[in-house]
């Protein structure tokens, strides 16, 4: 238990710092405007897996991955001199698509809502349409 609690320390460590890295900007023109999300790092503390953000569309995203993936060695060293461990995890960084995919829920959420109410005003329109054929009074019938 005392290790997995390690791991999550280790994990959190390595956000904050490669957040901070992030948010002071690197010199690699191709990296966009990125928010690490999470990480995750293996039972060895030998590999870690960074999940990050990038605002923009998907060319920005494609040229900060490409950024990223070159700055790697990098971030690694950097890494390396902001923490205290005896190795630096190599680093694997993962596009985290939960945003995006959030932002499309929630697109899909308003459309339904949206339709429900165009439906409930269309059905209201034609019901009081009936409710005034209904209290209309019957129209003699020229067979009487």
């Amino acid at each position: 238990m005392a290790n997995h609690s390690r791991l999550d320390r280790v994990a959190s460590l390595i956000q904050q710092e490669l957040g901070s890295m992030f948010a002071r900007g690197l010199k690699d023109p191709r990296i966009g405007f990125v928010t690490i999300t999470g990480a995750k790092v293996s039972p060895d503390l030998r590999e870690a897996w960074v999940y990050y953000t990038v605002h923009g569309t998907e060319a920005d995203r494609k040229q900060t991955a490409r950024g990223i993936e070159a700055a790697k060695g990098f971030l690694r060293r950097e890494l390396g001199s902001r923490m205290t461990q005896r190795v630096t995890p190599e680093l694997h960084f993962v596009i985290d698509k939960a945003i995006d995919e959030g932002a499309r829920i929630d697109e899909l959420i308003n459309r339904v809502h949206a339709e429900d109410a165009a439906r409930e005003a269309s059905a209201s329109q034609s019901g009081g349409e009936d409710a005034q054929r209904q209290n209309a009074p019957d129209a003699p019938d020229g067979d009487s």
